[in-house]
């Protein structure tokens, strides 16, 4: 009879403990009620990237005098420069830039360290394709420059810096 008793006992104090825990998750629902939706809407709203964000990179191949630091100072031995000796005029003349973004890591090394500043990130993050060899970029593909996401007026942009509130 007494381990009936502690038996129910023991039934009565777990249902209050999983009352109870039903309630706090039920307030922290609540709680969660008060703010903002934190998702976006893709394809229709972009966020604007920060100042310092590592997109795509950017080749200029006007100014490219093909030392080949970017490809020394890459961790992996990315980019892949074409060039030969002039003779005549004793200067390397550039044929072939390309990066592969499937590689790529965006360290940023070959842009810190180019000494002609041929190389810049932009804030161009939409790189997915359907072929892995599609993200092989050359130097004609390279040069493009992507149209900002806060010009595009088609897309509504968000910034992604907090919002403070006055209370």
């Amino acid at each position: 009879m007494f381990s009936m008793v502690t038996g129910f006992i023991n039934y009565g104090q777990q249902t209050v403990r999983a009352a109870r825990y039903i309630g706090q998750g039920f307030m922290i629902s609540l709680s969660h009620t008060k703010r903002l939706p934190i998702t976006i809407q893709y394809p229709y709203e972009k966020l604007i990237t920060p100042e310092r964000f590592r997109g795509r990179i950017n080749f200029e191949f006007d100014k490219c005098i093909a030392c080949e630091v970017c490809v020394r100072v890459c961790p992996i031995d990315l980019p892949v420069v074409d060039w030969k000796l002039e003779n005549d005029i004793r200067k390397k003349r550039l044929f072939n830039y390309s990066i592969d973004f499937g590689i790529c890591i965006f360290c940023g090394n070959c842009v810190e360290y180019c000494p002609t500043n041929c190389l810049s990130m932009t804030e161009e993050y939409e790189l997915s394709a359907y072929d892995r060899h599609e993200l092989n970029y050359n130097q004609i593909a390279l040069g493009r420059l992507p149209t900002s996401v806060s010009d595009d007026y088609t897309i509504r942009t968000i910034s992604n810096l907090p919002k403070i509130e006055n209370v």
